[in-house]
């Protein structure tokens, strides 16, 4: 910078009135017409050169600013530019220039706009990281089963196209696995609501159980629970409606069976049939695929359920009444052979399980009919000892009115159509006369029916052959009798004077008792 002292004069027009020299000049010549003295005017001069320096100073330390930071701008923006290349694995770009060249603000300005560009590629990389990211985590949330709350973190070092491929080829096989829990999920779902209609359950309550988010409807914005926990409540949720709808299924199975068996036992009527006309269907398959909604309800198994046991309590009576039919012809058959009555025990017994309901018809009217057929067999076999049983019977019976009509044959002789009684007496004679040799075939037929058979002959619950033998013993019995009186009646023939000792002897006894 130059002095302010001015040795000479110079025109003023030669100045430009804007310039220090001529303002220099016009201050000259006013202090040289004012008369200023030389040291104020050194003075003076010195203050001015001094000032002007300083303005000079400031305007250099400004542009040497400006100077600084465009370079350290120009230093920034190169490393943002390479951090870009690198942050988003991108070894150049086409936009910035290979060298950099003229001023610093030319190189400043040839370099910002491949800059921006990079800045744009780095936010729209940045959001499709976010996008892909943010998916990422909500579907992980869901497969997880946790709530999505965690912020999302992108690392801005690497956002290449390699990372970002990572990030969607693993988002796509979340999606995949997402797809297929959902495909499972429905699986599951239809699976509960099939089971449910045919059980006349509520299917919503029953995913809301599980979990609110299963629901058909459910708020869009709730995020589907997929977890594995939920898939194992679900599949625990299926195995166990189709355990109930199994076990439906086989009550169902075994009521229609009874039912059905029941109908053809008690002959129930097709108008009483009607409102259980499907039931034959369920007692033939086990399949599902016959079954239609509401087919396996509590209601419809408790409907069919009391009808079994209404139709067991008439079966249990009709058993009844069929048993004491059968046993009520057993007992004709003994009386009429005048057998114990057999099976007592075991007939008691099948009443006991006909009053329990737990007797099969089939095995009832079994066992009687062998009940029925062992004891006409037994009847059959005791016939011909019968038939002689009753002739000696009636034998006994003309034995009887013979002795009766032996005792009082006067009587018999005096009194109207003795004829007729003299003509019975003497049939009666012939009869018994052949009663001996009748028990003695008796007994031996009954000796041989004994040893076939290995038991007693049993005659009203009285062992026959033993009343053959008290019989016999009776008959000699009288015999000996008949005997003795007709030697006594004899000797009173000859002996006249016995005769009156015997009345004498008879005449005092009688007397004396």
């Amino acid at each position: 910078m130059g002095s302010l002292k001015m040795t000479g004069k110079a025109p003023c027009a030669a100045l430009p009135e804007s310039s220090c020299a001529y303002l220099l000049q016009e201050l000259k010549m006013i202090w040289d017409e004012v008369g200023q003295e030389e040291n104020e005017r050194e003075r003076i001069l010195q203050e001015l050169e001094q000032e002007c320096q300083e303005v000079y100073r400031r305007k250099v330390n400004s542009a040497n600013m400006s100077r600084i930071q465009l370079h350290q701008a120009l230093a920034e923006s190169e490393a943002e530019f390479t951090n870009l290349l690198l942050s988003l694995g991108e070894r150049s770009f086409p936009g910035r220039p290979e060298k950099m060249t003229g001023t610093l603000k030319e190189q400043l300005n040839s370099i910002t706009p491949a800059l921006q560009e990079m800045q744009m590629r780095k936010e729209a990389r940045l959001k499709q990281f976010i996008e892909v990211q943010t998916e990422i985590q909500r579907i992980t949330s869901e497969i997880a089963g946790r709530p999505e709350n965690e912020a999302i973190t992108v690392n801005q070092e690497d956002l290449s196209l390699k990372k970002l491929e990572e990030h969607q080829s693993e988002l796509q096989r979340l999606k995949r696995e997402k797809s297929d829990r959902l495909c499972k999920v429905e699986e599951y779902k239809v699976l509960i609501h099939n089971y449910a209609k045919i059980m006349g359950m509520d299917p919503s309550k029953i995913l809301s159980n599980v979990h609110t988010s299963l629901l058909d409807g459910a708020n869009d914005q709730q995020t589907k629970n997929i977890s594995d926990d939920i898939l194992n409540k679900l599949n625990t949720m299926v195995q166990q409606l189709k355990e109930e709808k199994n076990q439906r299924m086989d009550k169902l199975h075994s009521l229609g069976k009874a039912l059905t068996k029941l109908w053809n036992i008690l002959d129930t009527t097709m108008e009483e049939r009607r409102p259980y006309g499907e039931i034959k269907i369920y007692s033939m398959t086990s399949g599902s695929s016959m079954l239609g909604p509401g087919s396996l309800t509590l209601e419809t198994i408790q409907k069919i359920e009391s009808e079994v046991q209404r139709l067991d309590h008439l079966k249990a009576s009709k058993m009844k009444e069929l048993f004491m039919i059968k046993q009520t012809e057993i007992k004709e058959i003994c009386k009429k052979s005048h057998m114990d009555m057999p099976y007592q025990t075991e007939m008691n017994k099948i009443m006991d399980v006909i009053m329990s309901g737990d007797v099969d018809h089939d095995d009832l009217l079994k066992t009687m009919d062998e009940y029925i057929y062992k004891v006409k067999e037994e009847a059959t076999s005791r016939k011909e000892i019968m038939d002689k049983v009753e002739k000696w019977m009636a034998s006994c019976d003309e034995e009887r009115w013979l002795e009766e009509y032996s005792r009082d044959e006067r009587r018999y002789s005096i009194s109207r159509g003795a004829h007729k009684h003299l003509k019975r007496a003497e049939r009666a004679r012939i009869i018994v006369n052949k009663i001996p040799g009748l028990v003695e075939l008796l007994m031996a037929k009954t000796e041989i029916w004994e040893q076939e058979r290995e038991k007693v002959f049993y005659y009203d619950e009285l062992p026959l052959l033993a009343m053959l033998k008290d019989y016999m013993l009776t008959l000699k019995e009288k015999e000996e009798e008949k005997y003795r009186q007709w030697s006594i009646k004899q000797r009173l023939q000859y002996q006249p004077w016995l005769k009156y000792y015997l009345e004498q002897q008879t005449s005092y006894y009688g007397s004396t008792t």
